[in-house]
């Protein structure tokens, strides 16, 4: 029987608790207006939210208006790329979590790099890093979602394997995991806002993870589980559309 790599992270002090109350207030939200009830408009006002939020997290300037409008920066440009094709990688993620790692990459870079480095890691030691990750992946079945999530964007942003966009490729993969693992099945919560509400501690709590042992790691679940919440909180479900 194969060990769960993440089992480890769940007896945390204040990592369950935390992980149960941000899980009860997805399900609250989501509860709130009935996911039967749920259109694909509000999936994809959750998306361009996302999109827009992790765009700023990554420099863009853009508003929200603007990039609703299509009128985005580069980077807001590169962010909705990836927004787009992100439900549709659900599947790979479940077959292949490498491939859809991969394909992220190559949909943010793709107006930005040489064909030949989308998609693809920087180095021998970033392609193991990636494997590494995809194993992981494959193997927490057993972990909470939201931990999982967590940890994939942890991982992501701090190895920095991609040559470019790592940031939002780390984004996209941790909501990809969100709605591949049930957690948010129609994709309505918005993670991405959630780290750009608590945007000081994310960067901070993401060096941590980088520099700081279990200590950071752990420090960096604490950190999720509230950014979790701030991510319900900025669901359409409960904040009508914006200009």
């Amino acid at each position: 029987m194969t060990t769960d790599p993440l089992s480890w992270l769940v007896s945390l002090e204040g990592v369950p608790s935390g992980l149960a109350a941000a899980r009860d207030g997805i399900d609250v939200v989501l509860r709130d207006r009935g996911l039967r009830r749920t259109s694909p408009e509000t999936t994809g006002e959750s998306l361009l939210r996302g999109a827009h939020a992790s765009a700023t997290l990554e420099g863009s300037t853009s508003t929200l208006a603007q990039v609703r409008a299509g009128e985005g920066d580069a980077i807001a440009q590169d962010a909705l790329r990836v927004s787009t094709e992100l439900l549709s990688l659900v599947p790979t993620l479940g077959r292949s979590p490498l491939q859809a790692l991969a394909r992220l990459h190559a949909l943010a870079s793709a107006t930005s790099l040489p064909a030949e480095q989308r998609g693809r890691p920087r180095d021998a030691e970033s392609a193991g890093r990636l494997r590494d990750l995809a194993d992981l992946i494959t193997s927490s079945a057993g972990s909470p979602g939201l931990l999982v999530a967590a940890v994939v964007h942890a991982d992501l942003a701090t190895a920095a394997p991609f040559a470019s966009h790592n940031g939002l490729v780390a984004r996209a993969a941790e909501r990809l995991v969100l709605v591949a693992r049930g957690v948010d099945e129609k994709s309505l919560v918005v993670p991405e806002a959630g780290h750009l509400a608590l945007r000081e501690a994310y960067e901070s709590n993401l060096r941590g993870y980088a520099t700081g042992g279990d200590a950071g790691v752990h420090s960096w679940l604490l950190y999720a589980t509230e950014a979790y919440a701030a991510a319900a909180e900025a669901s359409p479900l409960r904040r009508p559309a914006e200009g």
